[in-house]
């Protein structure tokens, strides 16, 4: 994967990497180098979904969220690493990309969305190839 022509930031240990809009599959491997080396739980709270603290009501075994009175030191440590982990992603992004994933509630979600946005799905992925595959035929 190529680097940004031009490239001239530094690799800082404090801020994270910042993504334009541009080099998505660069900033993507950056981005997950700078969270496994800040704590590797951070890269499992943005991959899978963050941890919420969970009760059971009634004899119906319903699970609910616990409210914040209801955790102790342990949750409130778990806590912690879904707001730093959304804290680093948001950090990360420029105020375009921050448009798209305004409306996002956990990590994962704001993942997934730049993911779609910048490298499409499963679904996409053919349909760009095939695109290109058109134009190339018609160009020559």
């Amino acid at each position: 994967m190529a680097a940004p022509p031009n490239f001239e930031e530094g690799q800082s240990t404090y801020i994270p990497p910042r993504f334009n809009g541009q080099y998505y599959g660069w900033w993507k491997i950056r981005m997950h180098d700078f969270n496994m080396a800040k704590d590797s739980e951070l890269w499992d709270v943005i991959c899978d979904r963050p941890f919420i603290p969970m009760k059971t009501i009634g004899e119906t075994s319903v699970q609910v969220p616990k409210t914040k009175k209801e955790y102790n030191d342990a949750y409130r440590k778990v806590i912690e690493k879904n707001i730093r982990a959304k804290n680093i992603l948001v950090y990360g992004i420029g105020p375009d990309e921050y448009n798209r994933i305004s409306v996002c509630q956990s990590t994962k979600e704001i993942w997934e969305a730049l993911q779609t946005a910048h490298k499409g799905t499963t679904q996409v992925k053919p349909s760009k190839i095939n695109m290109l595959s058109t134009s190339m035929k018609s160009s020559r």
